[in-house]
């Protein structure tokens, strides 16, 4: 295991690269999502996390997009999918994770690396462990998958209505996906020198669809149902340790979310992770695309030469 705290800013291809925007139907279910690069390329699949959508792979996407072929879907519920309520749909993880499945086998893809940010961890890690000779290698930017990783603060009230749901509970956790908490989990852990490039148009993208109709319900039965995936911890470490995928984590080291000791826990069961501390927060890509681009290129580049 390798841990860096920061790498510098390796000079990217200047190729511009066009990002299409597509829709699959799914279950019955319109899936959105952004598509770049050669059809015959390597894939990449990319999973964001709450509250936002593929929206927040806009930056690293055209710069990746020479030597692999970038898809990124929105979750049904998020961004630009459909999101049936939660009287008509189930929404727990594993459903998520069973749909990207059925997503990924419409599209034909047999083959794939995993960016996984936030719930695309769970998600992407439930598909792995379900199909784990279709990942090539892992990317975890601030994607959690061990205890420490859980920020106490942070997920507090979380862990609170996990515990026992009821309105009293629920209230505390709605103001999560409220415009200020929104910003806040962007904010957060971005030093001074960094915020300026924020752009505000992030967190007020992500809070006009979060404040559609319907999201509450959504929102909380996804929230109460996190705690599946704390159960599910001890087959994702034993995915890693039997199969000993490629993983490279770029973590913000800011973020209250999930903290850097997640990122560090990797290298228990995959002794081989390389791990990059970034001096940013919970949406590192909103600071750092350029250098998390640099990272991934490379990883990709040599550990995947070495998989059968």
């Amino acid at each position: 295991m390798s841990t860096v705290t920061h790498r510098p800013h390796t000079p990217h291809s200047t190729q511009v690269h066009q990002v299409h925007h597509r829709t699959i139907t799914v279950r019955g279910h319109e899936i959105f999502y952004r598509e770049a690069g050669p059809a015959d390329a390597p894939v990449l699949l990319l999973l964001h996390g709450f509250p936002t959508s593929s929206h927040m792979f806009r930056d690293l996407i055209p710069r990746l997009a020479d030597r692999y072929r970038l898809i990124a879907p929105d979750h049904l519920g998020f961004g630009r999918s459909d999101a049936p309520s939660a009287s008509e749909f189930a929404y727990t993880f594993a459903e998520l994770a069973t749909l990207t499945t059925e997503f990924t086998e419409t599209l034909g893809l047999d083959r794939f690396a995993l960016y996984i940010q936030d719930y695309g961890a769970p998600i992407g890690l439930r598909l792995a462990l379900t199909h784990p000779e279709r990942v090539t290698a892992i990317v975890t930017q601030n994607g959690n998958a061990y205890e420490e990783g859980l920020g106490a603060d942070a997920w507090a009230p979380v862990l609170a209505m996990i515990a026992d749901r009821t309105p009293r509970t629920e209230e505390p956790v709605r103001s999560i996906r409220s415009l200020d908490g929104i910003r806040w989990q962007y904010e957060t852990g971005v030093p001074a020198g960094f915020r300026e490039l924020l752009s505000p148009d992030a967190w007020h993208h992500d809070a006009a669809l979060m404040a559609r109709e319907g999201q509450d319900d959504i929102q909380l039965d996804l929230i109460g149902d996190y705690g599946s995936n704390f159960a599910l911890y001890p087959a994702f470490h034993d995915y890693f340790r039997t199969t000993q995928v490629p993983l490279l984590a770029v973590w913000g080291e800011g973020d209250e979310v999930f903290v850097p000791a997640g990122a560090k826990a990797f290298g228990r069961d995959l002794p081989d992770a390389e791990i990059h501390l970034l001096p940013t927060g919970h949406f590192a890509l909103e600071t750092h695309a350029p250098t998390i681009a640099a990272l991934i290129e490379d990883f990709l580049a040599r550990r995947l030469s070495l998989r059968p």
